[in-house]
């Protein structure tokens, strides 16, 4: 599935306030409300991050974005972060086999 790169609007060296917003009918499709967290393998990294899924706004009809620092610091590393204004990235996620995905940093075109 493309996930789009995501902000809250502060950048900060920690890499906190990052995430990977979805579609909803991605977000219907892939995730289960079951599950507590997914596990994302960041690709060319060994780096597994482990990302809640109980917040509500989740689950609800305008947030949907998953976030963690350990993503907001890989996306900076590899040049995905910070970006231009209005131009999120746009990366591959693939699930693996249940709660587990693999983010591919691959651009996909907007």
């Amino acid at each position: 599935m493309v996930v789009t790169v995501w902000n809250n609007g502060t950048l900060r060296k920690s890499g906190a306030g990052y995430g990977l917003k979805f579609d909803i009918a991605d977000r219907e499709r892939f995730f289960k409300r079951e599950w507590e967290s997914v596990l994302l393998q960041l690709e060319d990294s060994s780096i597994e991050v482990e990302v809640n899924l109980t917040k509500r706004s989740f689950w609800g009809a305008t947030c949907r974005e998953l976030i963690n620092a350990e993503l907001g610091l890989w996306l900076a590393r590899n040049g995905l972060a910070p970006w231009a204004k209005g131009k999120p990235p746009k990366l591959l996620l693939k699930q693996i086999k249940g709660n587990r995905f693999i983010l591919i940093k691959s651009n996909v075109r907007n």
